[in-house]
């Protein structure tokens, strides 16, 4: 886990499509700040960093703190637009989050040890199911990916959501789907190629 990432912002005035074509000419990604009971807030935000960051990875699960023209408020990016032709950024939408208070994020899943899983090493495949899974925890706390160890699985072997081992102070969401497997070994699969010389045999 890390600390929150600054990122400058400049408050804009001007809502609606005209006015974000206009933002998006100035080399600029409109955007908004919401939450926590107060008014929605337009930003404009820089194009070049807003790609870099979103491309980046992992940036629906980076906290932020928002420096908008010398205040700050910390946040963490809930959506954004992309181009459907270009796929360069069209907006984005930070939500503000309070110290202490536990959000829903999804983190990434990092496997390790398939190379030295039994399974895999007789012939199995190591299929990954979800490469991602939704926990609840504090902003400060969200963890850059959770390790899922594969190390002792079988040929079909699974490991579940609910089996993960989770981060101190991090627990699944309730959108999170407990029965879902996120990794299993697969059987070795054999060729048309193969099975017509075996049955030669």
């Amino acid at each position: 886990m890390s600390a929150a990432k600054q990122l400058n912002a400049t408050a804009r005035e001007g809502v609606g499509k005209g006015a974000a074509r206009a933002i998006r000419r100035q080399g600029r990604v409109p955007a908004v700040i919401y939450g926590l009971g107060t008014p929605a807030q337009p930003i404009s935000i820089d194009f070049n960093e807003t790609k870099r960051l979103i491309y980046a990875g992992g940036f629906l699960s980076t906290l932020f703190e928002i420096d908008v023209d010398g205040q700050k408020t910390r946040v963490i990016p809930r959506d954004y637009q992309l181009d459907k032709v270009k796929d360069f950024p069209l907006h984005v939408d930070f939500l503000r989050v309070a110290k202490g208070a536990k959000i829903e994020v999804e983190v990434p899943l990092h496997v390790i040890g398939e190379d030295v899983a039994p399974g895999v090493k007789n012939g199995g495949t190591l299929n990954i199911v979800h490469h991602k899974v939704a926990v609840l925890v504090e902003p400060d706390s969200i963890p850059d990916a959770i390790e899922v160890d594969v190390t002792k699985l079988e040929i079909g072997d699974s490991i579940h959501v609910d089996a993960v081992v989770l981060p101190r102070g991090v627990e699944l969401a309730p959108t999170a789907d407990r029965t879902e497997p996120v990794v299993a070994v697969l059987a070795p699969t054999v060729s048309d190629e193969g099975a017509a010389e075996t049955a030669e045999a």
